[in-house]
């Protein structure tokens, strides 16, 4: 691996980083421009996201021929770190959850003209997206096999029954990609299919509340009870559905480790500031050992979370899932980001617990950070599972052509 970056990913870093200590950091300074749900309301995000597109600082993550800068997942790392300084960072560039991890499917999976018609809508900031595919017990959460809602089929059309919950950003999207089950098949009986908020047979049960601030469009449950998807929307084809579950997922969590890395460092900015500032016994707090320990671990365990999003990022612009280096990122910068936070608050004191600074926000949002995904422990699982088929094997490099060559 490279470390050094090109000019045109550095430029872009950059900025971005002005945009958002300019344009974004005062708007999340005011509470005013808050919605009920802790996200930035929609007055406040459309003359952000006009002048981030302006820019040329929009959909990093989608190829050139459908509206965006085409950037790979190692460029993506470095950018979307330093769009998420601020907690209002990714949705003003059309990188935030859900629709970044949408976007990046539909780009990779749909037909041309399902991306004409699913894709460049959500690229071009007119709707937000969903992926409808947790459902509660017994139905399907980290385990896609276990998922019950079912489609049949009828004519050219599906015909889908079921319930799913806690889809991120249902309530305000209007394009959604459903997981349904069309058979019975272990690895080809899950279907993925697009579909329109306008279109009959399902709804919104409830939007669900939750511990921590939520994404545009909350968390709902939602109720098929005839929904009818016509053929051509199918997504990959019948019985692709778990294709498309390990093509959807896999580069979001990384994602989601990109953006939590900034607020971590995010984190460590504020506890740095007030505790440079903040005298108590005769010293500054920065000048106290414990605190510097503090500090210093923080500073070590991020670029540990840089490190593990740089090698899973380069897996996957190498054409692999990357797996493994996924979930090895997905675990550490999960409890990274709690971590961070903690010790912002704790360095704080009350400070940290107000509404004063965004620290309170990051640390209500950072728990769920260990959950969505797949929770750590399955990680952990999948890591164990590449541990016994690859043995000493899970440690290696790449190597280049003709290395080790007579």
């Amino acid at each position: 691996m490279d470390f050094t970056l090109p000019a045109e990913i550095e430029a872009t870093r950059a900025e971005i980083a002005a945009f958002v200590e300019a344009e974004i950091l005062p708007v999340e300074a005011d509470r005013a421009n808050y919605d009920a749900h802790g996200n930035i309301a929609d007055a406040a995000l459309a003359p952000l996201r006009a002048k981030a597109r302006a820019q040329g600082l929009w959909a990093l993550q989608v190829s050139r021929d459908w509206g965006g800068r085409g950037f790979g997942k190692m460029a993506m790392a470095v950018c979307y770190e330093e769009m998420n300084r601020s907690i209002f960072g990714p949705v003003v560039f059309n990188s935030a959850a859900p629709d970044d991890g949408n976007m990046m499917m539909l780009d990779m999976l749909a037909t041309e003209d399902q991306k004409r018609r699913w894709l460049t809508p959500i690229v071009n900031g007119e709707v937000r997206s969903a992926f409808a595919m947790t459902e509660p017990h017994p139905g399907g959460g980290s385990d896609p096999g276990m998922i019950q809602t079912r489609a049949r089929r009828d004519g050219d059309d599906w015909v889908v029954t079921g319930r799913k919950w806690f889809i991120t950003g249902a309530e305000g999207a209007a394009h959604f990609t459903l997981m349904a089950r069309t058979s019975d098949d272990a690895r080809e009986g899950l279907t993925a299919f697009q579909f329109h908020k306008d279109a009959p047979g399902w709804r919104v049960e409830r939007r669900i509340g939750i511990m921590g601030p939520e994404e545009h469009g909350g968390h709902c449950e939602l109720i098929f009870d005839g929904l009818r998807v016509p053929g051509e929307d199918v997504l990959l084809g019948v019985g692709r559905g778990l294709k498309v579950t390990q093509a959807r997922l896999g580069p979001a969590r990384l994602t989601h480790c990109m953006r939590w890395l900034g607020l971590s460092k995010r984190c460590v900015e504020i506890a740095v500031d007030y505790a440079g500032s903040r005298m108590g016994f005769g010293q500054r707090l920065i000048e106290r050992e414990s605190v510097q320990m503090m500090l210093g671990k923080l500073a070590m365990d991020i670029e540990i979370g840089r490190l593990l999003v740089m090698k899973a990022a380069y897996e996957i612009d190498q054409g692999r899932y990357g797996q493994k280096e996924v979930s090895m990122a997905k675990i550490h910068v999960a409890n990274l980001l709690h971590q961070a936070a903690d010790t912002a608050i704790q360095l704080n004191g009350a400070r940290g617990y107000s509404t004063d600074t965004p620290l309170e926000w990051i640390y209500r949002y950072a728990r769920q950070a260990r959950l969505v995904d797949g929770a750590d422990e399955v990680h952990r699982m999948v890591l164990s599972r590449h541990l016994a088929k690859l043995g000493r094997g899970f440690w290696s490099w790449d190597v280049a052509e003709g290395a080790g060559d007579a």
